[in-house]
């Protein structure tokens, strides 16, 4: 007789923003298609709310299950679900209000319907966003471990924790004097306005109370996935688990769960401009030739700060192509030779993976923190120099840095820059396959699970 097939069923959950959507909906279809020496499959649902279904409809192998955003409760107008829906800074805030906590600051508004799913449907594990730390208790209600989810990087986390641990801002007095971040690996510098406001001041909100919920709920959760592998920066991962005593896989890079070009291409919004023009014109330019431009899905640039990255760009003499809000997966094209990005984690990563050297312009969340594992750790990248965190805006660099910056990248110095980048590719995809780092990570925590006693189980 053959082994009983075995089958878990693991609850995805992401914050309502397309940087965190993303790398859900890669990591269930990496859990799906996973099968261990032990016959365990994966069966992997995500939770969503109405208007944020449709960005995991591409994908045929997740279910789907709905819960209503509290739009009304926290003062959004309808059809606002999604932090790339928001206009202003208080809208954001917002945003995060209404996943997070009810007026009477004890309750999430997302927590009781989260609750009746789970009772309703017993999964053997919940897999929640970062910002989603009341989702621990929601779970251990029902005996369901909970895993956190961090979407950057583990250099980003140590170092927010270090922050939160020591807060070596204080020992300097002017917003131009830099500190060092203590106890980590490497000797990383600073500045007051490169950390957000929130971090640096005493005051405390419904916000600052959440972030502080947030770094609990690490060490009272199953554990920790990070989107990373060993191979791009294993001090942190070591620190991050035997300094920081924090129980994490490295499953990472999510991205290269997509074996063919029409799964990455659905990953993101559609694009305005015809695909097939786009690589077209890419496949007639000269390789390593290109400058790939893209900011993200949720950084905003002032019409002026536009013109001067245009004309930086158009200054360096070398051709570019500019993705706003990207969806297209041009950075792997041959022509491409480096990659302009605002350092969010899934852009480093993606970078990482297309074996590119990166010009880094930063604008806010843990950006501040990546830029130092490119330029400093890993040593692929070239900085326009950004000093100030902002959460909504990229603004303030004149075109002659962003012509100095691409042209240092490009030319002769960035040779070595592009060498190393072309190592992590290599390793990046070793990770991801069988007897790699990331392979062997998620074959022993999928194991780990398959082997728990959970009372979630016996309800079934």
């Amino acid at each position: 007789m053959g082994k009983e097939q075995k089958q878990l069923h693991i609850f995805f959950f992401p914050m309502m923003a397309h940087g965190h959507m993303i790398p859900i909906l890669d990591m269930a279809k990496l859990f799906s298609s996973t099968t261990t020496s032990d016959a365990t499959t994966i069966k992997s649902t995500i939770i969503t709310t109405p208007l944020n279904s449709p960005a995991f409809s591409t994908s045929s192998e997740i279910d789907l299950q709905i819960l209503d955003f509290p739009y009304a409760v926290v003062g959004l107008p309808e059809g606002v679900e999604n932090l790339n829906h928001r206009t202003t800074d208080e809208m954001q805030i917002k945003i995060f209000m209404g996943t997070a906590r009810g007026e009477a600051c004890r309750t999430a508004l997302l927590q009781e319907p989260l609750e009746r799913l789970l009772g309703e449907l017993r999964p053997d594990c919940l897999v929640a966003d970062m910002f989603f730390p009341w989702a621990t208790h929601a779970a251990s209600r029902f005996g369901i471990p909970r895993l956190v989810f961090h979407e950057t990087s583990f250099f980003a986390t140590c170092a927010w924790e270090i922050m939160r641990m020591y807060k070596p801002f204080k020992d300097v007095e002017l917003d131009s004097e830099p500190f060092v971040l203590p106890t980590i690996p490497h000797e990383i510098k600073l500045l007051q306005t490169q950390i957000p406001q929130h971090e640096r001041e005493e005051n405390n909100n419904d916000f600052i109370e959440l972030l502080n919920q947030v770094r609990g709920s690490d060490l009272e959760s199953y554990g920790v996935i990070v989107n990373s592998f060993f191979e791009l920066e294993p001090d942190y991962a070591n620190h991050y688990i035997n300094v920081l005593k924090r129980k994490a896989w490295h499953i990472g890079p999510l991205s290269l769960c997509n074996k063919e070009i029409e799964n990455t291409t659905m990953r993101g919004k559609k694009a305005a401009t015809d695909e097939h023009e786009c690589v077209k014109w890419l496949d007639s330019q000269k390789p390593n030739s290109v400058i790939y431009v893209c900011f993200g899905t949720v950084a905003n640039i002032s019409v002026a700060q536009l013109y001067e990255v245009t004309m930086g760009l158009e200054a360096s003499n070398q051709p570019f192509i500019w993705v706003v809000r990207r969806s297209i997966n041009e950075d792997e094209n041959i022509a491409v030779g480096s990659f302009v990005t605002h350092c969010g984690w899934n852009s480093t990563l993606e970078g990482v993976c297309a074996g590119l050297p990166m010009v880094t312009w930063l604008v806010f969340a843990e950006q501040f923190y990546n830029e130092k594992l490119v330029m400093e750790v890993l040593r692929i990248g070239v900085s326009v120099g950004v000093k100030e965190w902002s959460r909504v805006s990229c603004k303030g660099i004149r075109r002659e840095v962003v012509e100095k910056a691409v042209k240092k990248i490009m030319e002769e110095e960035g040779k070595e820059m592009r060498r190393r980048a072309e190592e992590l590719n290599k390793k990046a995809k070793q990770a991801m396959e069988e007897g790699g780092s990331s392979y062997n990570n998620l074959s022993a925590l999928i194991e780990e699970l398959s082997c728990l006693d959970m009372p979630s189980r016996e309800l079934k």
